[in-house]
């Protein structure tokens, strides 16, 4: 009997370890839990040779292809081409929306074929104005929304597919390592196991036009720098605090390629002199297998991002999240995994005021805090085998 084969559309893009991490969940997911499936990715142009050879050193098996499928049904190579015949069910992994619907509408299109979605986020984009977008996920055999903000929304604007549910990030899953270059990068900075935080900065818009080849947008420049102080007084003082008042040193790190020159510049320098000593800044960016490696070696990690602390719970470790309104409603999914006690909005005052001490609190109460992250991640990896099971009958 042949292997049913599911082709797995994911991998958005290299410069944010949280976008790799989406892949690598997924497919763990798929492995432990149906592991009778043969999994085919297809991933995007920005995919790369050096993000391969990490995923195929946990998924030695894996197959890796892009392209796209033409107006006339036909593969722009014939790797794609053949993965698309072969397939049984189309399946869209975790992101910021459904990322790759012109290459899921393609599909249906032209094939028949059923698909299914895996953790998107909805309404963030304004895809009610999206051509086809309503009809494409009412189709979906199943779709599961990481926050329950989206999946509300998704209903208000009509969308009925017949399996529409709240379902964690794939990245939840994620469980790559370097334990070497991780362990390495520990010793030559002087971090312990478990006697460090993390904390990552953010921009309210990412500045792509430093690390790709997009344009320069003014707008979104001069909002970020209006921001900037604003997003990270808090993060910075947090910093402070841990330092003076704990044993615990603090690694100020990067989710994404712009964000090392922003640590530097918006905590790192800022930093009084008898904190700095016992904080590291890393200059340099990571892959998600080094990262992961060193988070589960922190005590937790706090700040803007989103990714590294859904990596984290996946992983038994404690996360805080300050979110704010340019980053969708994805935030909202800690408070749907139970978390909302380490879930802040920087856009509320009442909220900046609560950073400080849930840092502190999570630093100082090591243990409870543990025990919290690990009964997300029990909740998260039951909803998670729920949504393979719903994969299973959906490919009868």
């Amino acid at each position: 009997m042949n292997k049913q084969t599911i082709l797995l559309r994911s991998s958005w893009q290299t410069v944010n370890i949280g976008d790799i991490a989406h892949t690598p969940g997924v497919l763990k997911l798929l492995n432990t839990y149906m592991p009778e499936a043969k999994v085919i990715l297809w991933a995007s142009d920005d995919f790369n040779e050096e993000v391969l050879a990490m995923l195929r050193r946990r998924f030695p098996e894996l197959q890796a292809l892009q392209g796209r499928i033409g107006k006339d049904g036909r593969a722009s190579n014939p790797e794609l081409q053949k993965a698309v015949e072969q397939s049984d069910f189309l399946l869209h992994g975790s992101g910021p929306l459904l990322v790759g619907h012109e290459d899921v509408k393609a599909y249906r299109q032209h094939t028949g074929k059923p698909y299914g979605v895996f953790g998107i986020t909805y309404g963030g984009y304004n895809e009610s104005n999206w051509p086809d977008m309503q009809q494409l996920l009412s189709e979906a055999a199943f779709v599961y929304f990481r926050d329950s903000v989206s999946l509300a929304k998704a209903i208000v604007d009509g969308i009925h597919c017949p399996i529409m549910k709240f379902g964690p990030d794939g990245a939840f899953a994620a469980d790559l390592r370097d334990d070497d270059r991780a362990t390495d990068f520990l010793n030559e900075k002087g971090l312990e196991e478990g006697q460090f935080l993390c904390c990552i900065p953010r921009y309210r818009y990412t500045p792509f036009w430093t690390v790709k080849n997009v344009s320069f947008d003014e707008e979104k420049h001069a909002y970020n720098q209006a921001m900037k102080e604003h997003d990270h007084v808090e993060l910075r003082q947090a910093i402070i605090e841990v330092v003076r008042k704990t044993p615990y040193k603090v690694l100020i790190c990067p989710e994404d390629m712009t964000q090392m020159a922003l640590g530097k510049e918006m905590l790192w320098d800022e930093l009084p002199e008898d904190v700095k000593p016992n904080v590291v800044w890393r200059d340099r960016y990571w892959l998600t297998d080094e990262a992961l490696s060193v988070y589960v070696r922190s005590a937790g990690l706090f700040g803007n991002e989103m990714h590294s602390p859904i990596m984290c719970i996946g992983n038994g470790i404690p996360a805080i999240v300050c979110r704010f309104k340019e980053q969708t409603s994805k935030g909202f999914m800690w408070r749907d995994i139970g978390l909302d006690e380490w879930l802040f909005d920087l856009d509320q005052e009442q909220d900046r005021k609560k950073i400080i001490p849930a840092v502190l609190q999570l630093a100082m109460n090591g243990e409870a805090a543990k025990l919290s992250a690990a009964q997300a991640q029990q909740h998260v990896q039951a909803l998670q085998h729920e949504m393979v099971d719903t994969l299973k009958r959906a490919m009868g």
